[in-house]
């Protein structure tokens, strides 16, 4: 049988000039969140099914890759499956898998964070990267399989944690797109506790808000009009419905005006203490520390998809792309459902295949700093001159020069055309009779 020379659907192979690209993109990240003091940690791709599966996750809930049990525990499950009647295949797929690949890596950190808190700095900040896994439709910019970068901030509850994020962030996405002359981002700041306290002056009750939120979140794609639409086709009362799309709307005619006017005019009676001061700090102080071409703003109207957010959100949009680039915001009550103690955490992760995919789009290459060099060597030449070749490779190499040793093949011209690609500027044919 042949076998397949393909990927896994959503899954991707990397040639060397692709993961140049990754690699030099990963390399200013860890720079750039190393100056502002994240320690990079690692998590294993696998956790426990039941802390994935905590409804926490919102949709990634849906697209889990579980992994079966093995062995005898496998056989022992199946047994009392079979003995069940009536058992759904939902219930019969959760008793089959104990563990899954992770979705995220905020649920990994929490975890982490509860298992090792003794040990760790307070506040703990931390840098991220790894392959994460969802059963999604794959499409341009999306995987099944892909890489994340998260920086988060673990035992600050004040507005410092979503200051710090915010100017590390731009800061990344500022030095690895000013190579290819791209800027005009915008980060939106909004709040859960915003988005809350207008839907109870809407009139909507506590337990109807997750599920406004979620339709609400369709905003980007279906507009005010469909969103009003799905509220009212999902049994919310009208009146409630038609005054939460009214803030929306006035906001809409008015994208400039700050928070504290906005909260005022929309929730100022049911707005948690502080809430408006937190984002007014947030907004001011992250201003002073961000490139003057990136535009900061106020938006009420982010809901972010994830159920564990608890205060403030963001996201980075870039001119000209219907996407973000980056996301996050504060978590403050999942550490506590690993260790029985909450503890505040915020975190903002960078959207890494999609910024891959822009700079491949615009013709990124690599940038060769230290000369390379090569030896093409007629292999009819004395073991003695090969011998040779090789010490010179090893003594130049020693030195910090890149060299490849390779055998002068007939078609020397694409040979020689081929490693300049590479970025080799050194070329030198070796024959029997050569001087080195």
């Amino acid at each position: 049988m042949k076998l397949i020379q393909t990927p896994v659907k959503g899954m991707q192979d990397f040639l060397p000039r692709d993961m140049a690209l990754r690699e030099h993109v990963l390399g200013v990240i860890r720079q750039t969140y190393g100056r502002y003091g994240f320690s990079q940690i690692e998590t294993p791709v696998m956790e426990h099914i039941e802390n994935l599966t905590g409804k926490n996750g919102g949709e990634n809930e849906k697209l889990i890759f579980k992994v079966e049990k093995r062995g005898r525990e496998l056989e022992k499950c199946l047994e009392r499956i079979r003995k069940e009647e009536g058992i759904s295949a939902e219930a019969a797929g959760t008793q089959l898998a104990d563990s899954a690949l992770r979705y995220d890596l905020t649920v990994p950190l929490c975890r982490y964070y509860a298992n090792h808190k003794n040990e760790l700095p307070s506040p703990f900040k931390a840098l991220q990267i790894g392959n994460v896994f969802r059963a999604d439709n794959p499409q341009k910019g999306r995987f099944r399989q892909f890489t994340q970068c998260d920086i988060d901030i673990i035992g600050d509850a004040s507005a410092m944690a979503e200051i710090e994020l915010i100017a590390a962030t731009c800061d990344a996405l500022h030095r690895i797109f000013a190579e290819v002359g791209v800027s005009g981002f915008t980060v939106h700041v909004g709040d859960r506790r915003i988005l809350r306290a207008m839907a109870k002056s809407a009139g909507f009750a506590e337990e109807e808000s997750d599920e406004v939120f979620i339709i609400l979140d369709k905003m980007d794609k279906i507009g005010l009009d469909g969103v009003r639409q799905e509220l009212t086709g999902s049994g919310f009362c009208p009146d409630h419905v038609d005054r939460y799309i009214g803030f929306f709307r006035e906001f809409a005619k008015d994208q400039t005006q700050d928070p504290s006017a906005f909260i005022q005019r929309t929730c100022a009676d049911q707005i948690e203490d502080g809430v408006e001061q937190s984002i007014g700090m947030i907004l001011s102080t992250a201003r002073a520390m961000i490139s003057e071409d990136i535009t900061l703003k106020f938006d009420p109207t982010l809901v972010r998809g994830m159920g564990y957010y608890t205060g403030t959100i963001f996201e980075i949009s870039i001119d000209n792309y219907s996407f973000s680039i980056a996301g996050g915001g504060r978590y403050d009550r999942m550490v506590g459902r690993f260790c029985g103690q909450d503890a505040p955490a915020c975190g903002f992760s960078i959207g890494f295949e999609r910024i891959v995919t822009i700079l491949r789009d615009l013709g990124w290459e690599e940038s060769f700093t230290t000369p390379r060099k090569a030896y093409l060597v007629d292999l009819k030449s004395a073991s003695s001159r090969i011998t040779e070749v090789f010490s010179l490779a090893a003594k130049e190499r020693a030195e910090g020069i890149p060299v490849v040793v390779q055998p002068l093949k007939k078609n020397a011209k694409f040979q020689v055309e081929t490693l300049e690609q590479e970025g080799y500027t050194q070329i030198r044919k070796v024959y029997g009779d050569t001087q080195l």
